[in-house]
């Protein structure tokens, strides 16, 4: 073994240089390349394991603390190519931030703590939670780094901290849990902490910011910014109806529920927008149902819920009084609160209090909720809740709150740069591997819901930012039946994580189905790309050349999904970015003018012909329109910072464009409608009921698409495209403006039903007689439309 010790005089030396480099370079620190790479970690008070790539042969390494004071390293050895082990020549604060320089390069980087931390791990309970009797309330958080944790009791949600009731302090065990028993049954009880510890780069301490926070496992918490309050589960969840649903089989449906109940029938919101969606017979002027038995006539199976986890909002008051007498802002529904689709989770174990009945104290939105997931199963259909657990809502519009992870310790929940700030593009990036507690977060979160809940599933939002295993932990955590799918794209931050492969993972190694934007750009094109109706609307749109790209996404033929189509869910549009009705607008992007309604089926059409699972957007068979939203993005000037809004393009917090028109449903150009939003809605609907039936078995695939599973037909005319899968159900397509013809089909002999024409289907009954195979050797087709048939 080789060791490298460190004279006196050479530290002397080392402190000179370091001196001239920080001044010179302002102390800027590096993150390294995939070339080259200088990281150190913290694993106990004297030893320090460092990755440094372009290390001489003898490191000249000098240690400091966060004040630049040098600190004596006793020797260096060698660990393994670019790997060095330092020892300290006395004990490290392992609370305090520490540097590690590079006479030779002037390189500097943090010692980071993930050897310490990816050590650290409890199982005691967190949060606060009431022992079996009542005889106790236990009250624990996890600060691995803080010098002491205070408890805050109160008996109102807006008492000021010196009201308290009561101040505990609680103790710490080895694992870096604070803790403490209290007597009694608290259920109710409001409370907060603050978390004492050392000064230093990227600690907000009380000492120095002197803020109370509240409890990230908080069941119930007094809106993002407010108190904590004991909740007692007492869970009574309605099984699904029907057992759980396959990912082959999923028909999902996303919806927000604010944007769904915003313009039900008056009266129905009065308890609350979760009450509200969860209330049968409800119509509209027509007579039409809407709400809830308005997704029991459209058929899906799998209802995907944005986020319902305790979300930011600015407050209210301070809203209104910046924003009530602003005509733009009431003409978009957004001056009398801060609207949000919820991609700013702050509690990731309370349920959104603005959807639970708003006369009522917090913790009512918890019966609200398991009320609607009740619902939703006595109807058949699962649950899917849409998680936000790559950032939080601590850093958003580019401004940091000390909500609770950024006070306990920025450091062990977020990936952070050499100078301890936050990285990432929305404002944080939580940190998944090396850290076993915020692991431990996301999947007790996820398992608080099923328990507690009866969720069925989730939809992990920018999931390609949490690490590879702990989605495979999560995977095992919760079990094969629960259904999980997310977003693969935007990686993790981190250059130095997003090197390792086993961290680091896209669509080739996904450890959960994930959305597969290939196939949507297909079908119905980009969302990132208007400009040009000819070309930007994929091949429903007339894009003829695209047929290639058709039949990949048809038959879920990417090298990603070689093993299953279930690896990738299709879909034609999402909450981000452009409604589908406003790409396929007659009159600029606004489908609230009209819709080209024959392209906008043949896009559907192709989505429920496709192997594999699919997501629908909530909205979508009624042509639903952000037409009310500004093509341009803006910014208004507010006391509590500017806020921004990005207009159709993410109508995130635009209210009035993203509400569901529910008396669109049943309307037809004989109303007076600018589109038949009664015949596209039986379109979807028929779309549905054959996907889901034993016709639509034949794209609802349990493995891989073989080369004889589905025949294609391709006419010289790249605008027409047939298909027939498994044998038994044909598929012809015409994206061209002028009628086509198929020639020598060769259809296996037998009676087939054509159950769509391009204008109607009728998945049971079909729309006339059965035919002898033989009198579909050559079909006719008419222009802009898509036709099934199926073999009976």
């Amino acid at each position: 073994m080789t060791v490298f010790r460190i004279s006196p005089a050479r530290a002397l030396l080392a402190f000179a240089w370091l001196a001239g480099c920080l001044q010179s370079s302002g102390g800027a620190g590096l993150q390294g390349t995939a070339e080259h790479w200088f990281r150190a970690e913290l694993d106990d008070v004297r030893k320090i394991t460092v990755h440094d790539t372009g290390a001489d042969p003898l490191p000249d390494y000098v240690l400091t603390d966060a004040s630049g004071r040098i600190i004596g390293i006793d020797r260096i050895e060698p660990a393994g190519p670019d790997r060095f082990i330092l020892s300290a020549g006395s004990d490290l604060d392992i609370r305090a931030v520490h540097y590690l320089s590079k006479r030779s390069s002037g390189e500097r980087t943090r010692v980071r703590f993930d050897g310490w931390f990816r050590t650290l791990h409890s199982d005691k309970p967190l949060g606060a939670n009431v022992g079996p009797g009542g005889e106790t309330t236990t009250f624990a958080l996890f600060a691995p780094r803080a010098t002491g944790v205070r408890l805050h009791l109160y008996d109102r949600r807006d008492a000021l901290p010196d009201e308290a009731t009561g101040t505990v302090d609680l103790a710490m065990d080895t694992d870096g849990v604070w803790s403490a028993a209290l007597p009694g049954n608290l259920h109710g009880t409001y409370y907060d902490f603050t978390v004492h510890g050392p000064d230093g780069p990227g600690n907000a301490f009380y000492g120095t910011r002197p803020v109370h926070i509240s409890d990230p496992y908080a069941r119930v918490n007094a809106g993002s910014l407010g108190k904590s309050r004991v909740w007692q589960e007492t869970p009574s969840v309605t099984p699904l109806a029907g057992g759980p649903v396959a990912m082959a089989d999923v028909v999902a449906y996303e919806v927000h529920v604010q944007d769904f109940t915003d313009l039900l029938p008056e009266g129905a919101l009065s308890p609350g927008p979760f009450r509200a969606m969860a209330t049968p017979g409800l119509v509209n002027a027509r007579g039409e149902p809407v709400g809830l038995d308005h997704l029991a006539r459209l058929g899906v199976n799998v209802v995907h819920l944005m986020p319902v986890q305790e979300y930011l909002h600015h407050p209210d008051q301070a809203w209104r009084a910046r924003f009530a007498g602003d005509p733009v802002m009431q003409a978009l529904g957004i001056a009398e609160e801060n609207y949000q689709w919820g991609y700013r989770t702050t509690h990731a174990f309370a349920i959104e209090n603005r959807y639970g009945d708003p006369r009522a104290e917090p913790g009512n939105e918890r019966e609200a909720f398991r009320s609607l997931v009740n619902a939703l199963h006595a109807r058949g259909l699962a649950v899917i809740v849409d998680l936000v657990p790559n950032h939080t809502g601590e850093n958003m519009d580019g401004r940091e709150r000390l909500i609770h992870f950024n006070a306990i310790d920025k450091a062990y929940y977020y990936r952070t740069d050499d100078e301890v700030r936050h990285i990432g593009p929305f404002g944080n990036e939580v940190k998944t591997e090396d850290r076993p507690m915020v692991r431990r977060w996301l999947i007790e979160q996820c398992l608080a819901l099923i328990n507690d809940f009866g969720i069925d599933g989730f939809r992990i939002d920018l999931a390609g930012q949490i690490d590879q295993q702990t989605l495979v932990a999560l995977r095992e955590a919760v079990g094969p039946d629960i259904l999980i799918y997310g977003e693969p794209w935007i990686a993790i931050s981190d250059a130095y994580v997003r090197a390792d492969p086993g961290l680091s993972w896209y669509k080739e190694d996904a450890p959960i189905t994930f959305f597969q934007d290939e196939a949507r750009d297909a079908f119905a094109g980009s969302p990132f790309q208007l400009s040009d109706k000819a070309r930007d609307r994929g091949y429903a749109g007339g894009r003829s050349d695209l047929r290639p790209a058709v039949m990949q996404a048809i038959a879920n033929a990417y090298p990603d999904e070689a093993a299953s189509p279930d690896r990738g869910i299709s879909y034609l549009d999402i909450h981000d970015n452009w409604a589908l009705a406003d790409r396929f607008a007659t009159t600029g992007w606004n489908g609230l003018e009209g819709v080209d309604e024959a392209r906008y089926r043949i896009a559907a059409g192709l989505l429920m012909t496709s192997a594999g699972p699919v997501v629908i957007h909530g909205g979508a068979e009624i042509m639903r329109s952000k037409g009310l939203a500004p093509l341009e993005e803006w910014n208004v000037a507010a006391p509590f910072g500017d806020i921004h809004f990005k207009g159709r393009d993410d109508t995130y917090n635009l209210r009035a464009p993203n509400r569901f028109a529910w008396e669109t449903v049943g309307a037809t150009p004989g109303d007076g409608a600018k589109a038949d939003y009664a015949a596209m809605l039986a379109w979807w609907s028929g779309l549905v009921k054959f996907r889901l039936g034993p016709d639509g078995a034949a794209f609802r695939r349990r493995g891989p698409v073989l080369g004889d599973d589905i025949r294609w037909f391709l006419p010289e005319d790249e605008a027409l495209l047939g298909y027939l899968a498994d044998e038994r159900v044909l598929v012809l397509v015409n994206v061209g403006d002028r009628p086509g013809r198929f020639r020598s089909l060769g259809l296996p002999a037998g009676d087939w039903l054509q159950l769509a024409d391009g204008t109607r289907i009728d998945p049971e009954a079909g729309l006339g007689a059965p035919v002898d195979a033989a009198r579909l050797e050559t079909v006719d087709v008419p222009a802009t439309s898509l036709s099934v048939w199926v073999r009976r």
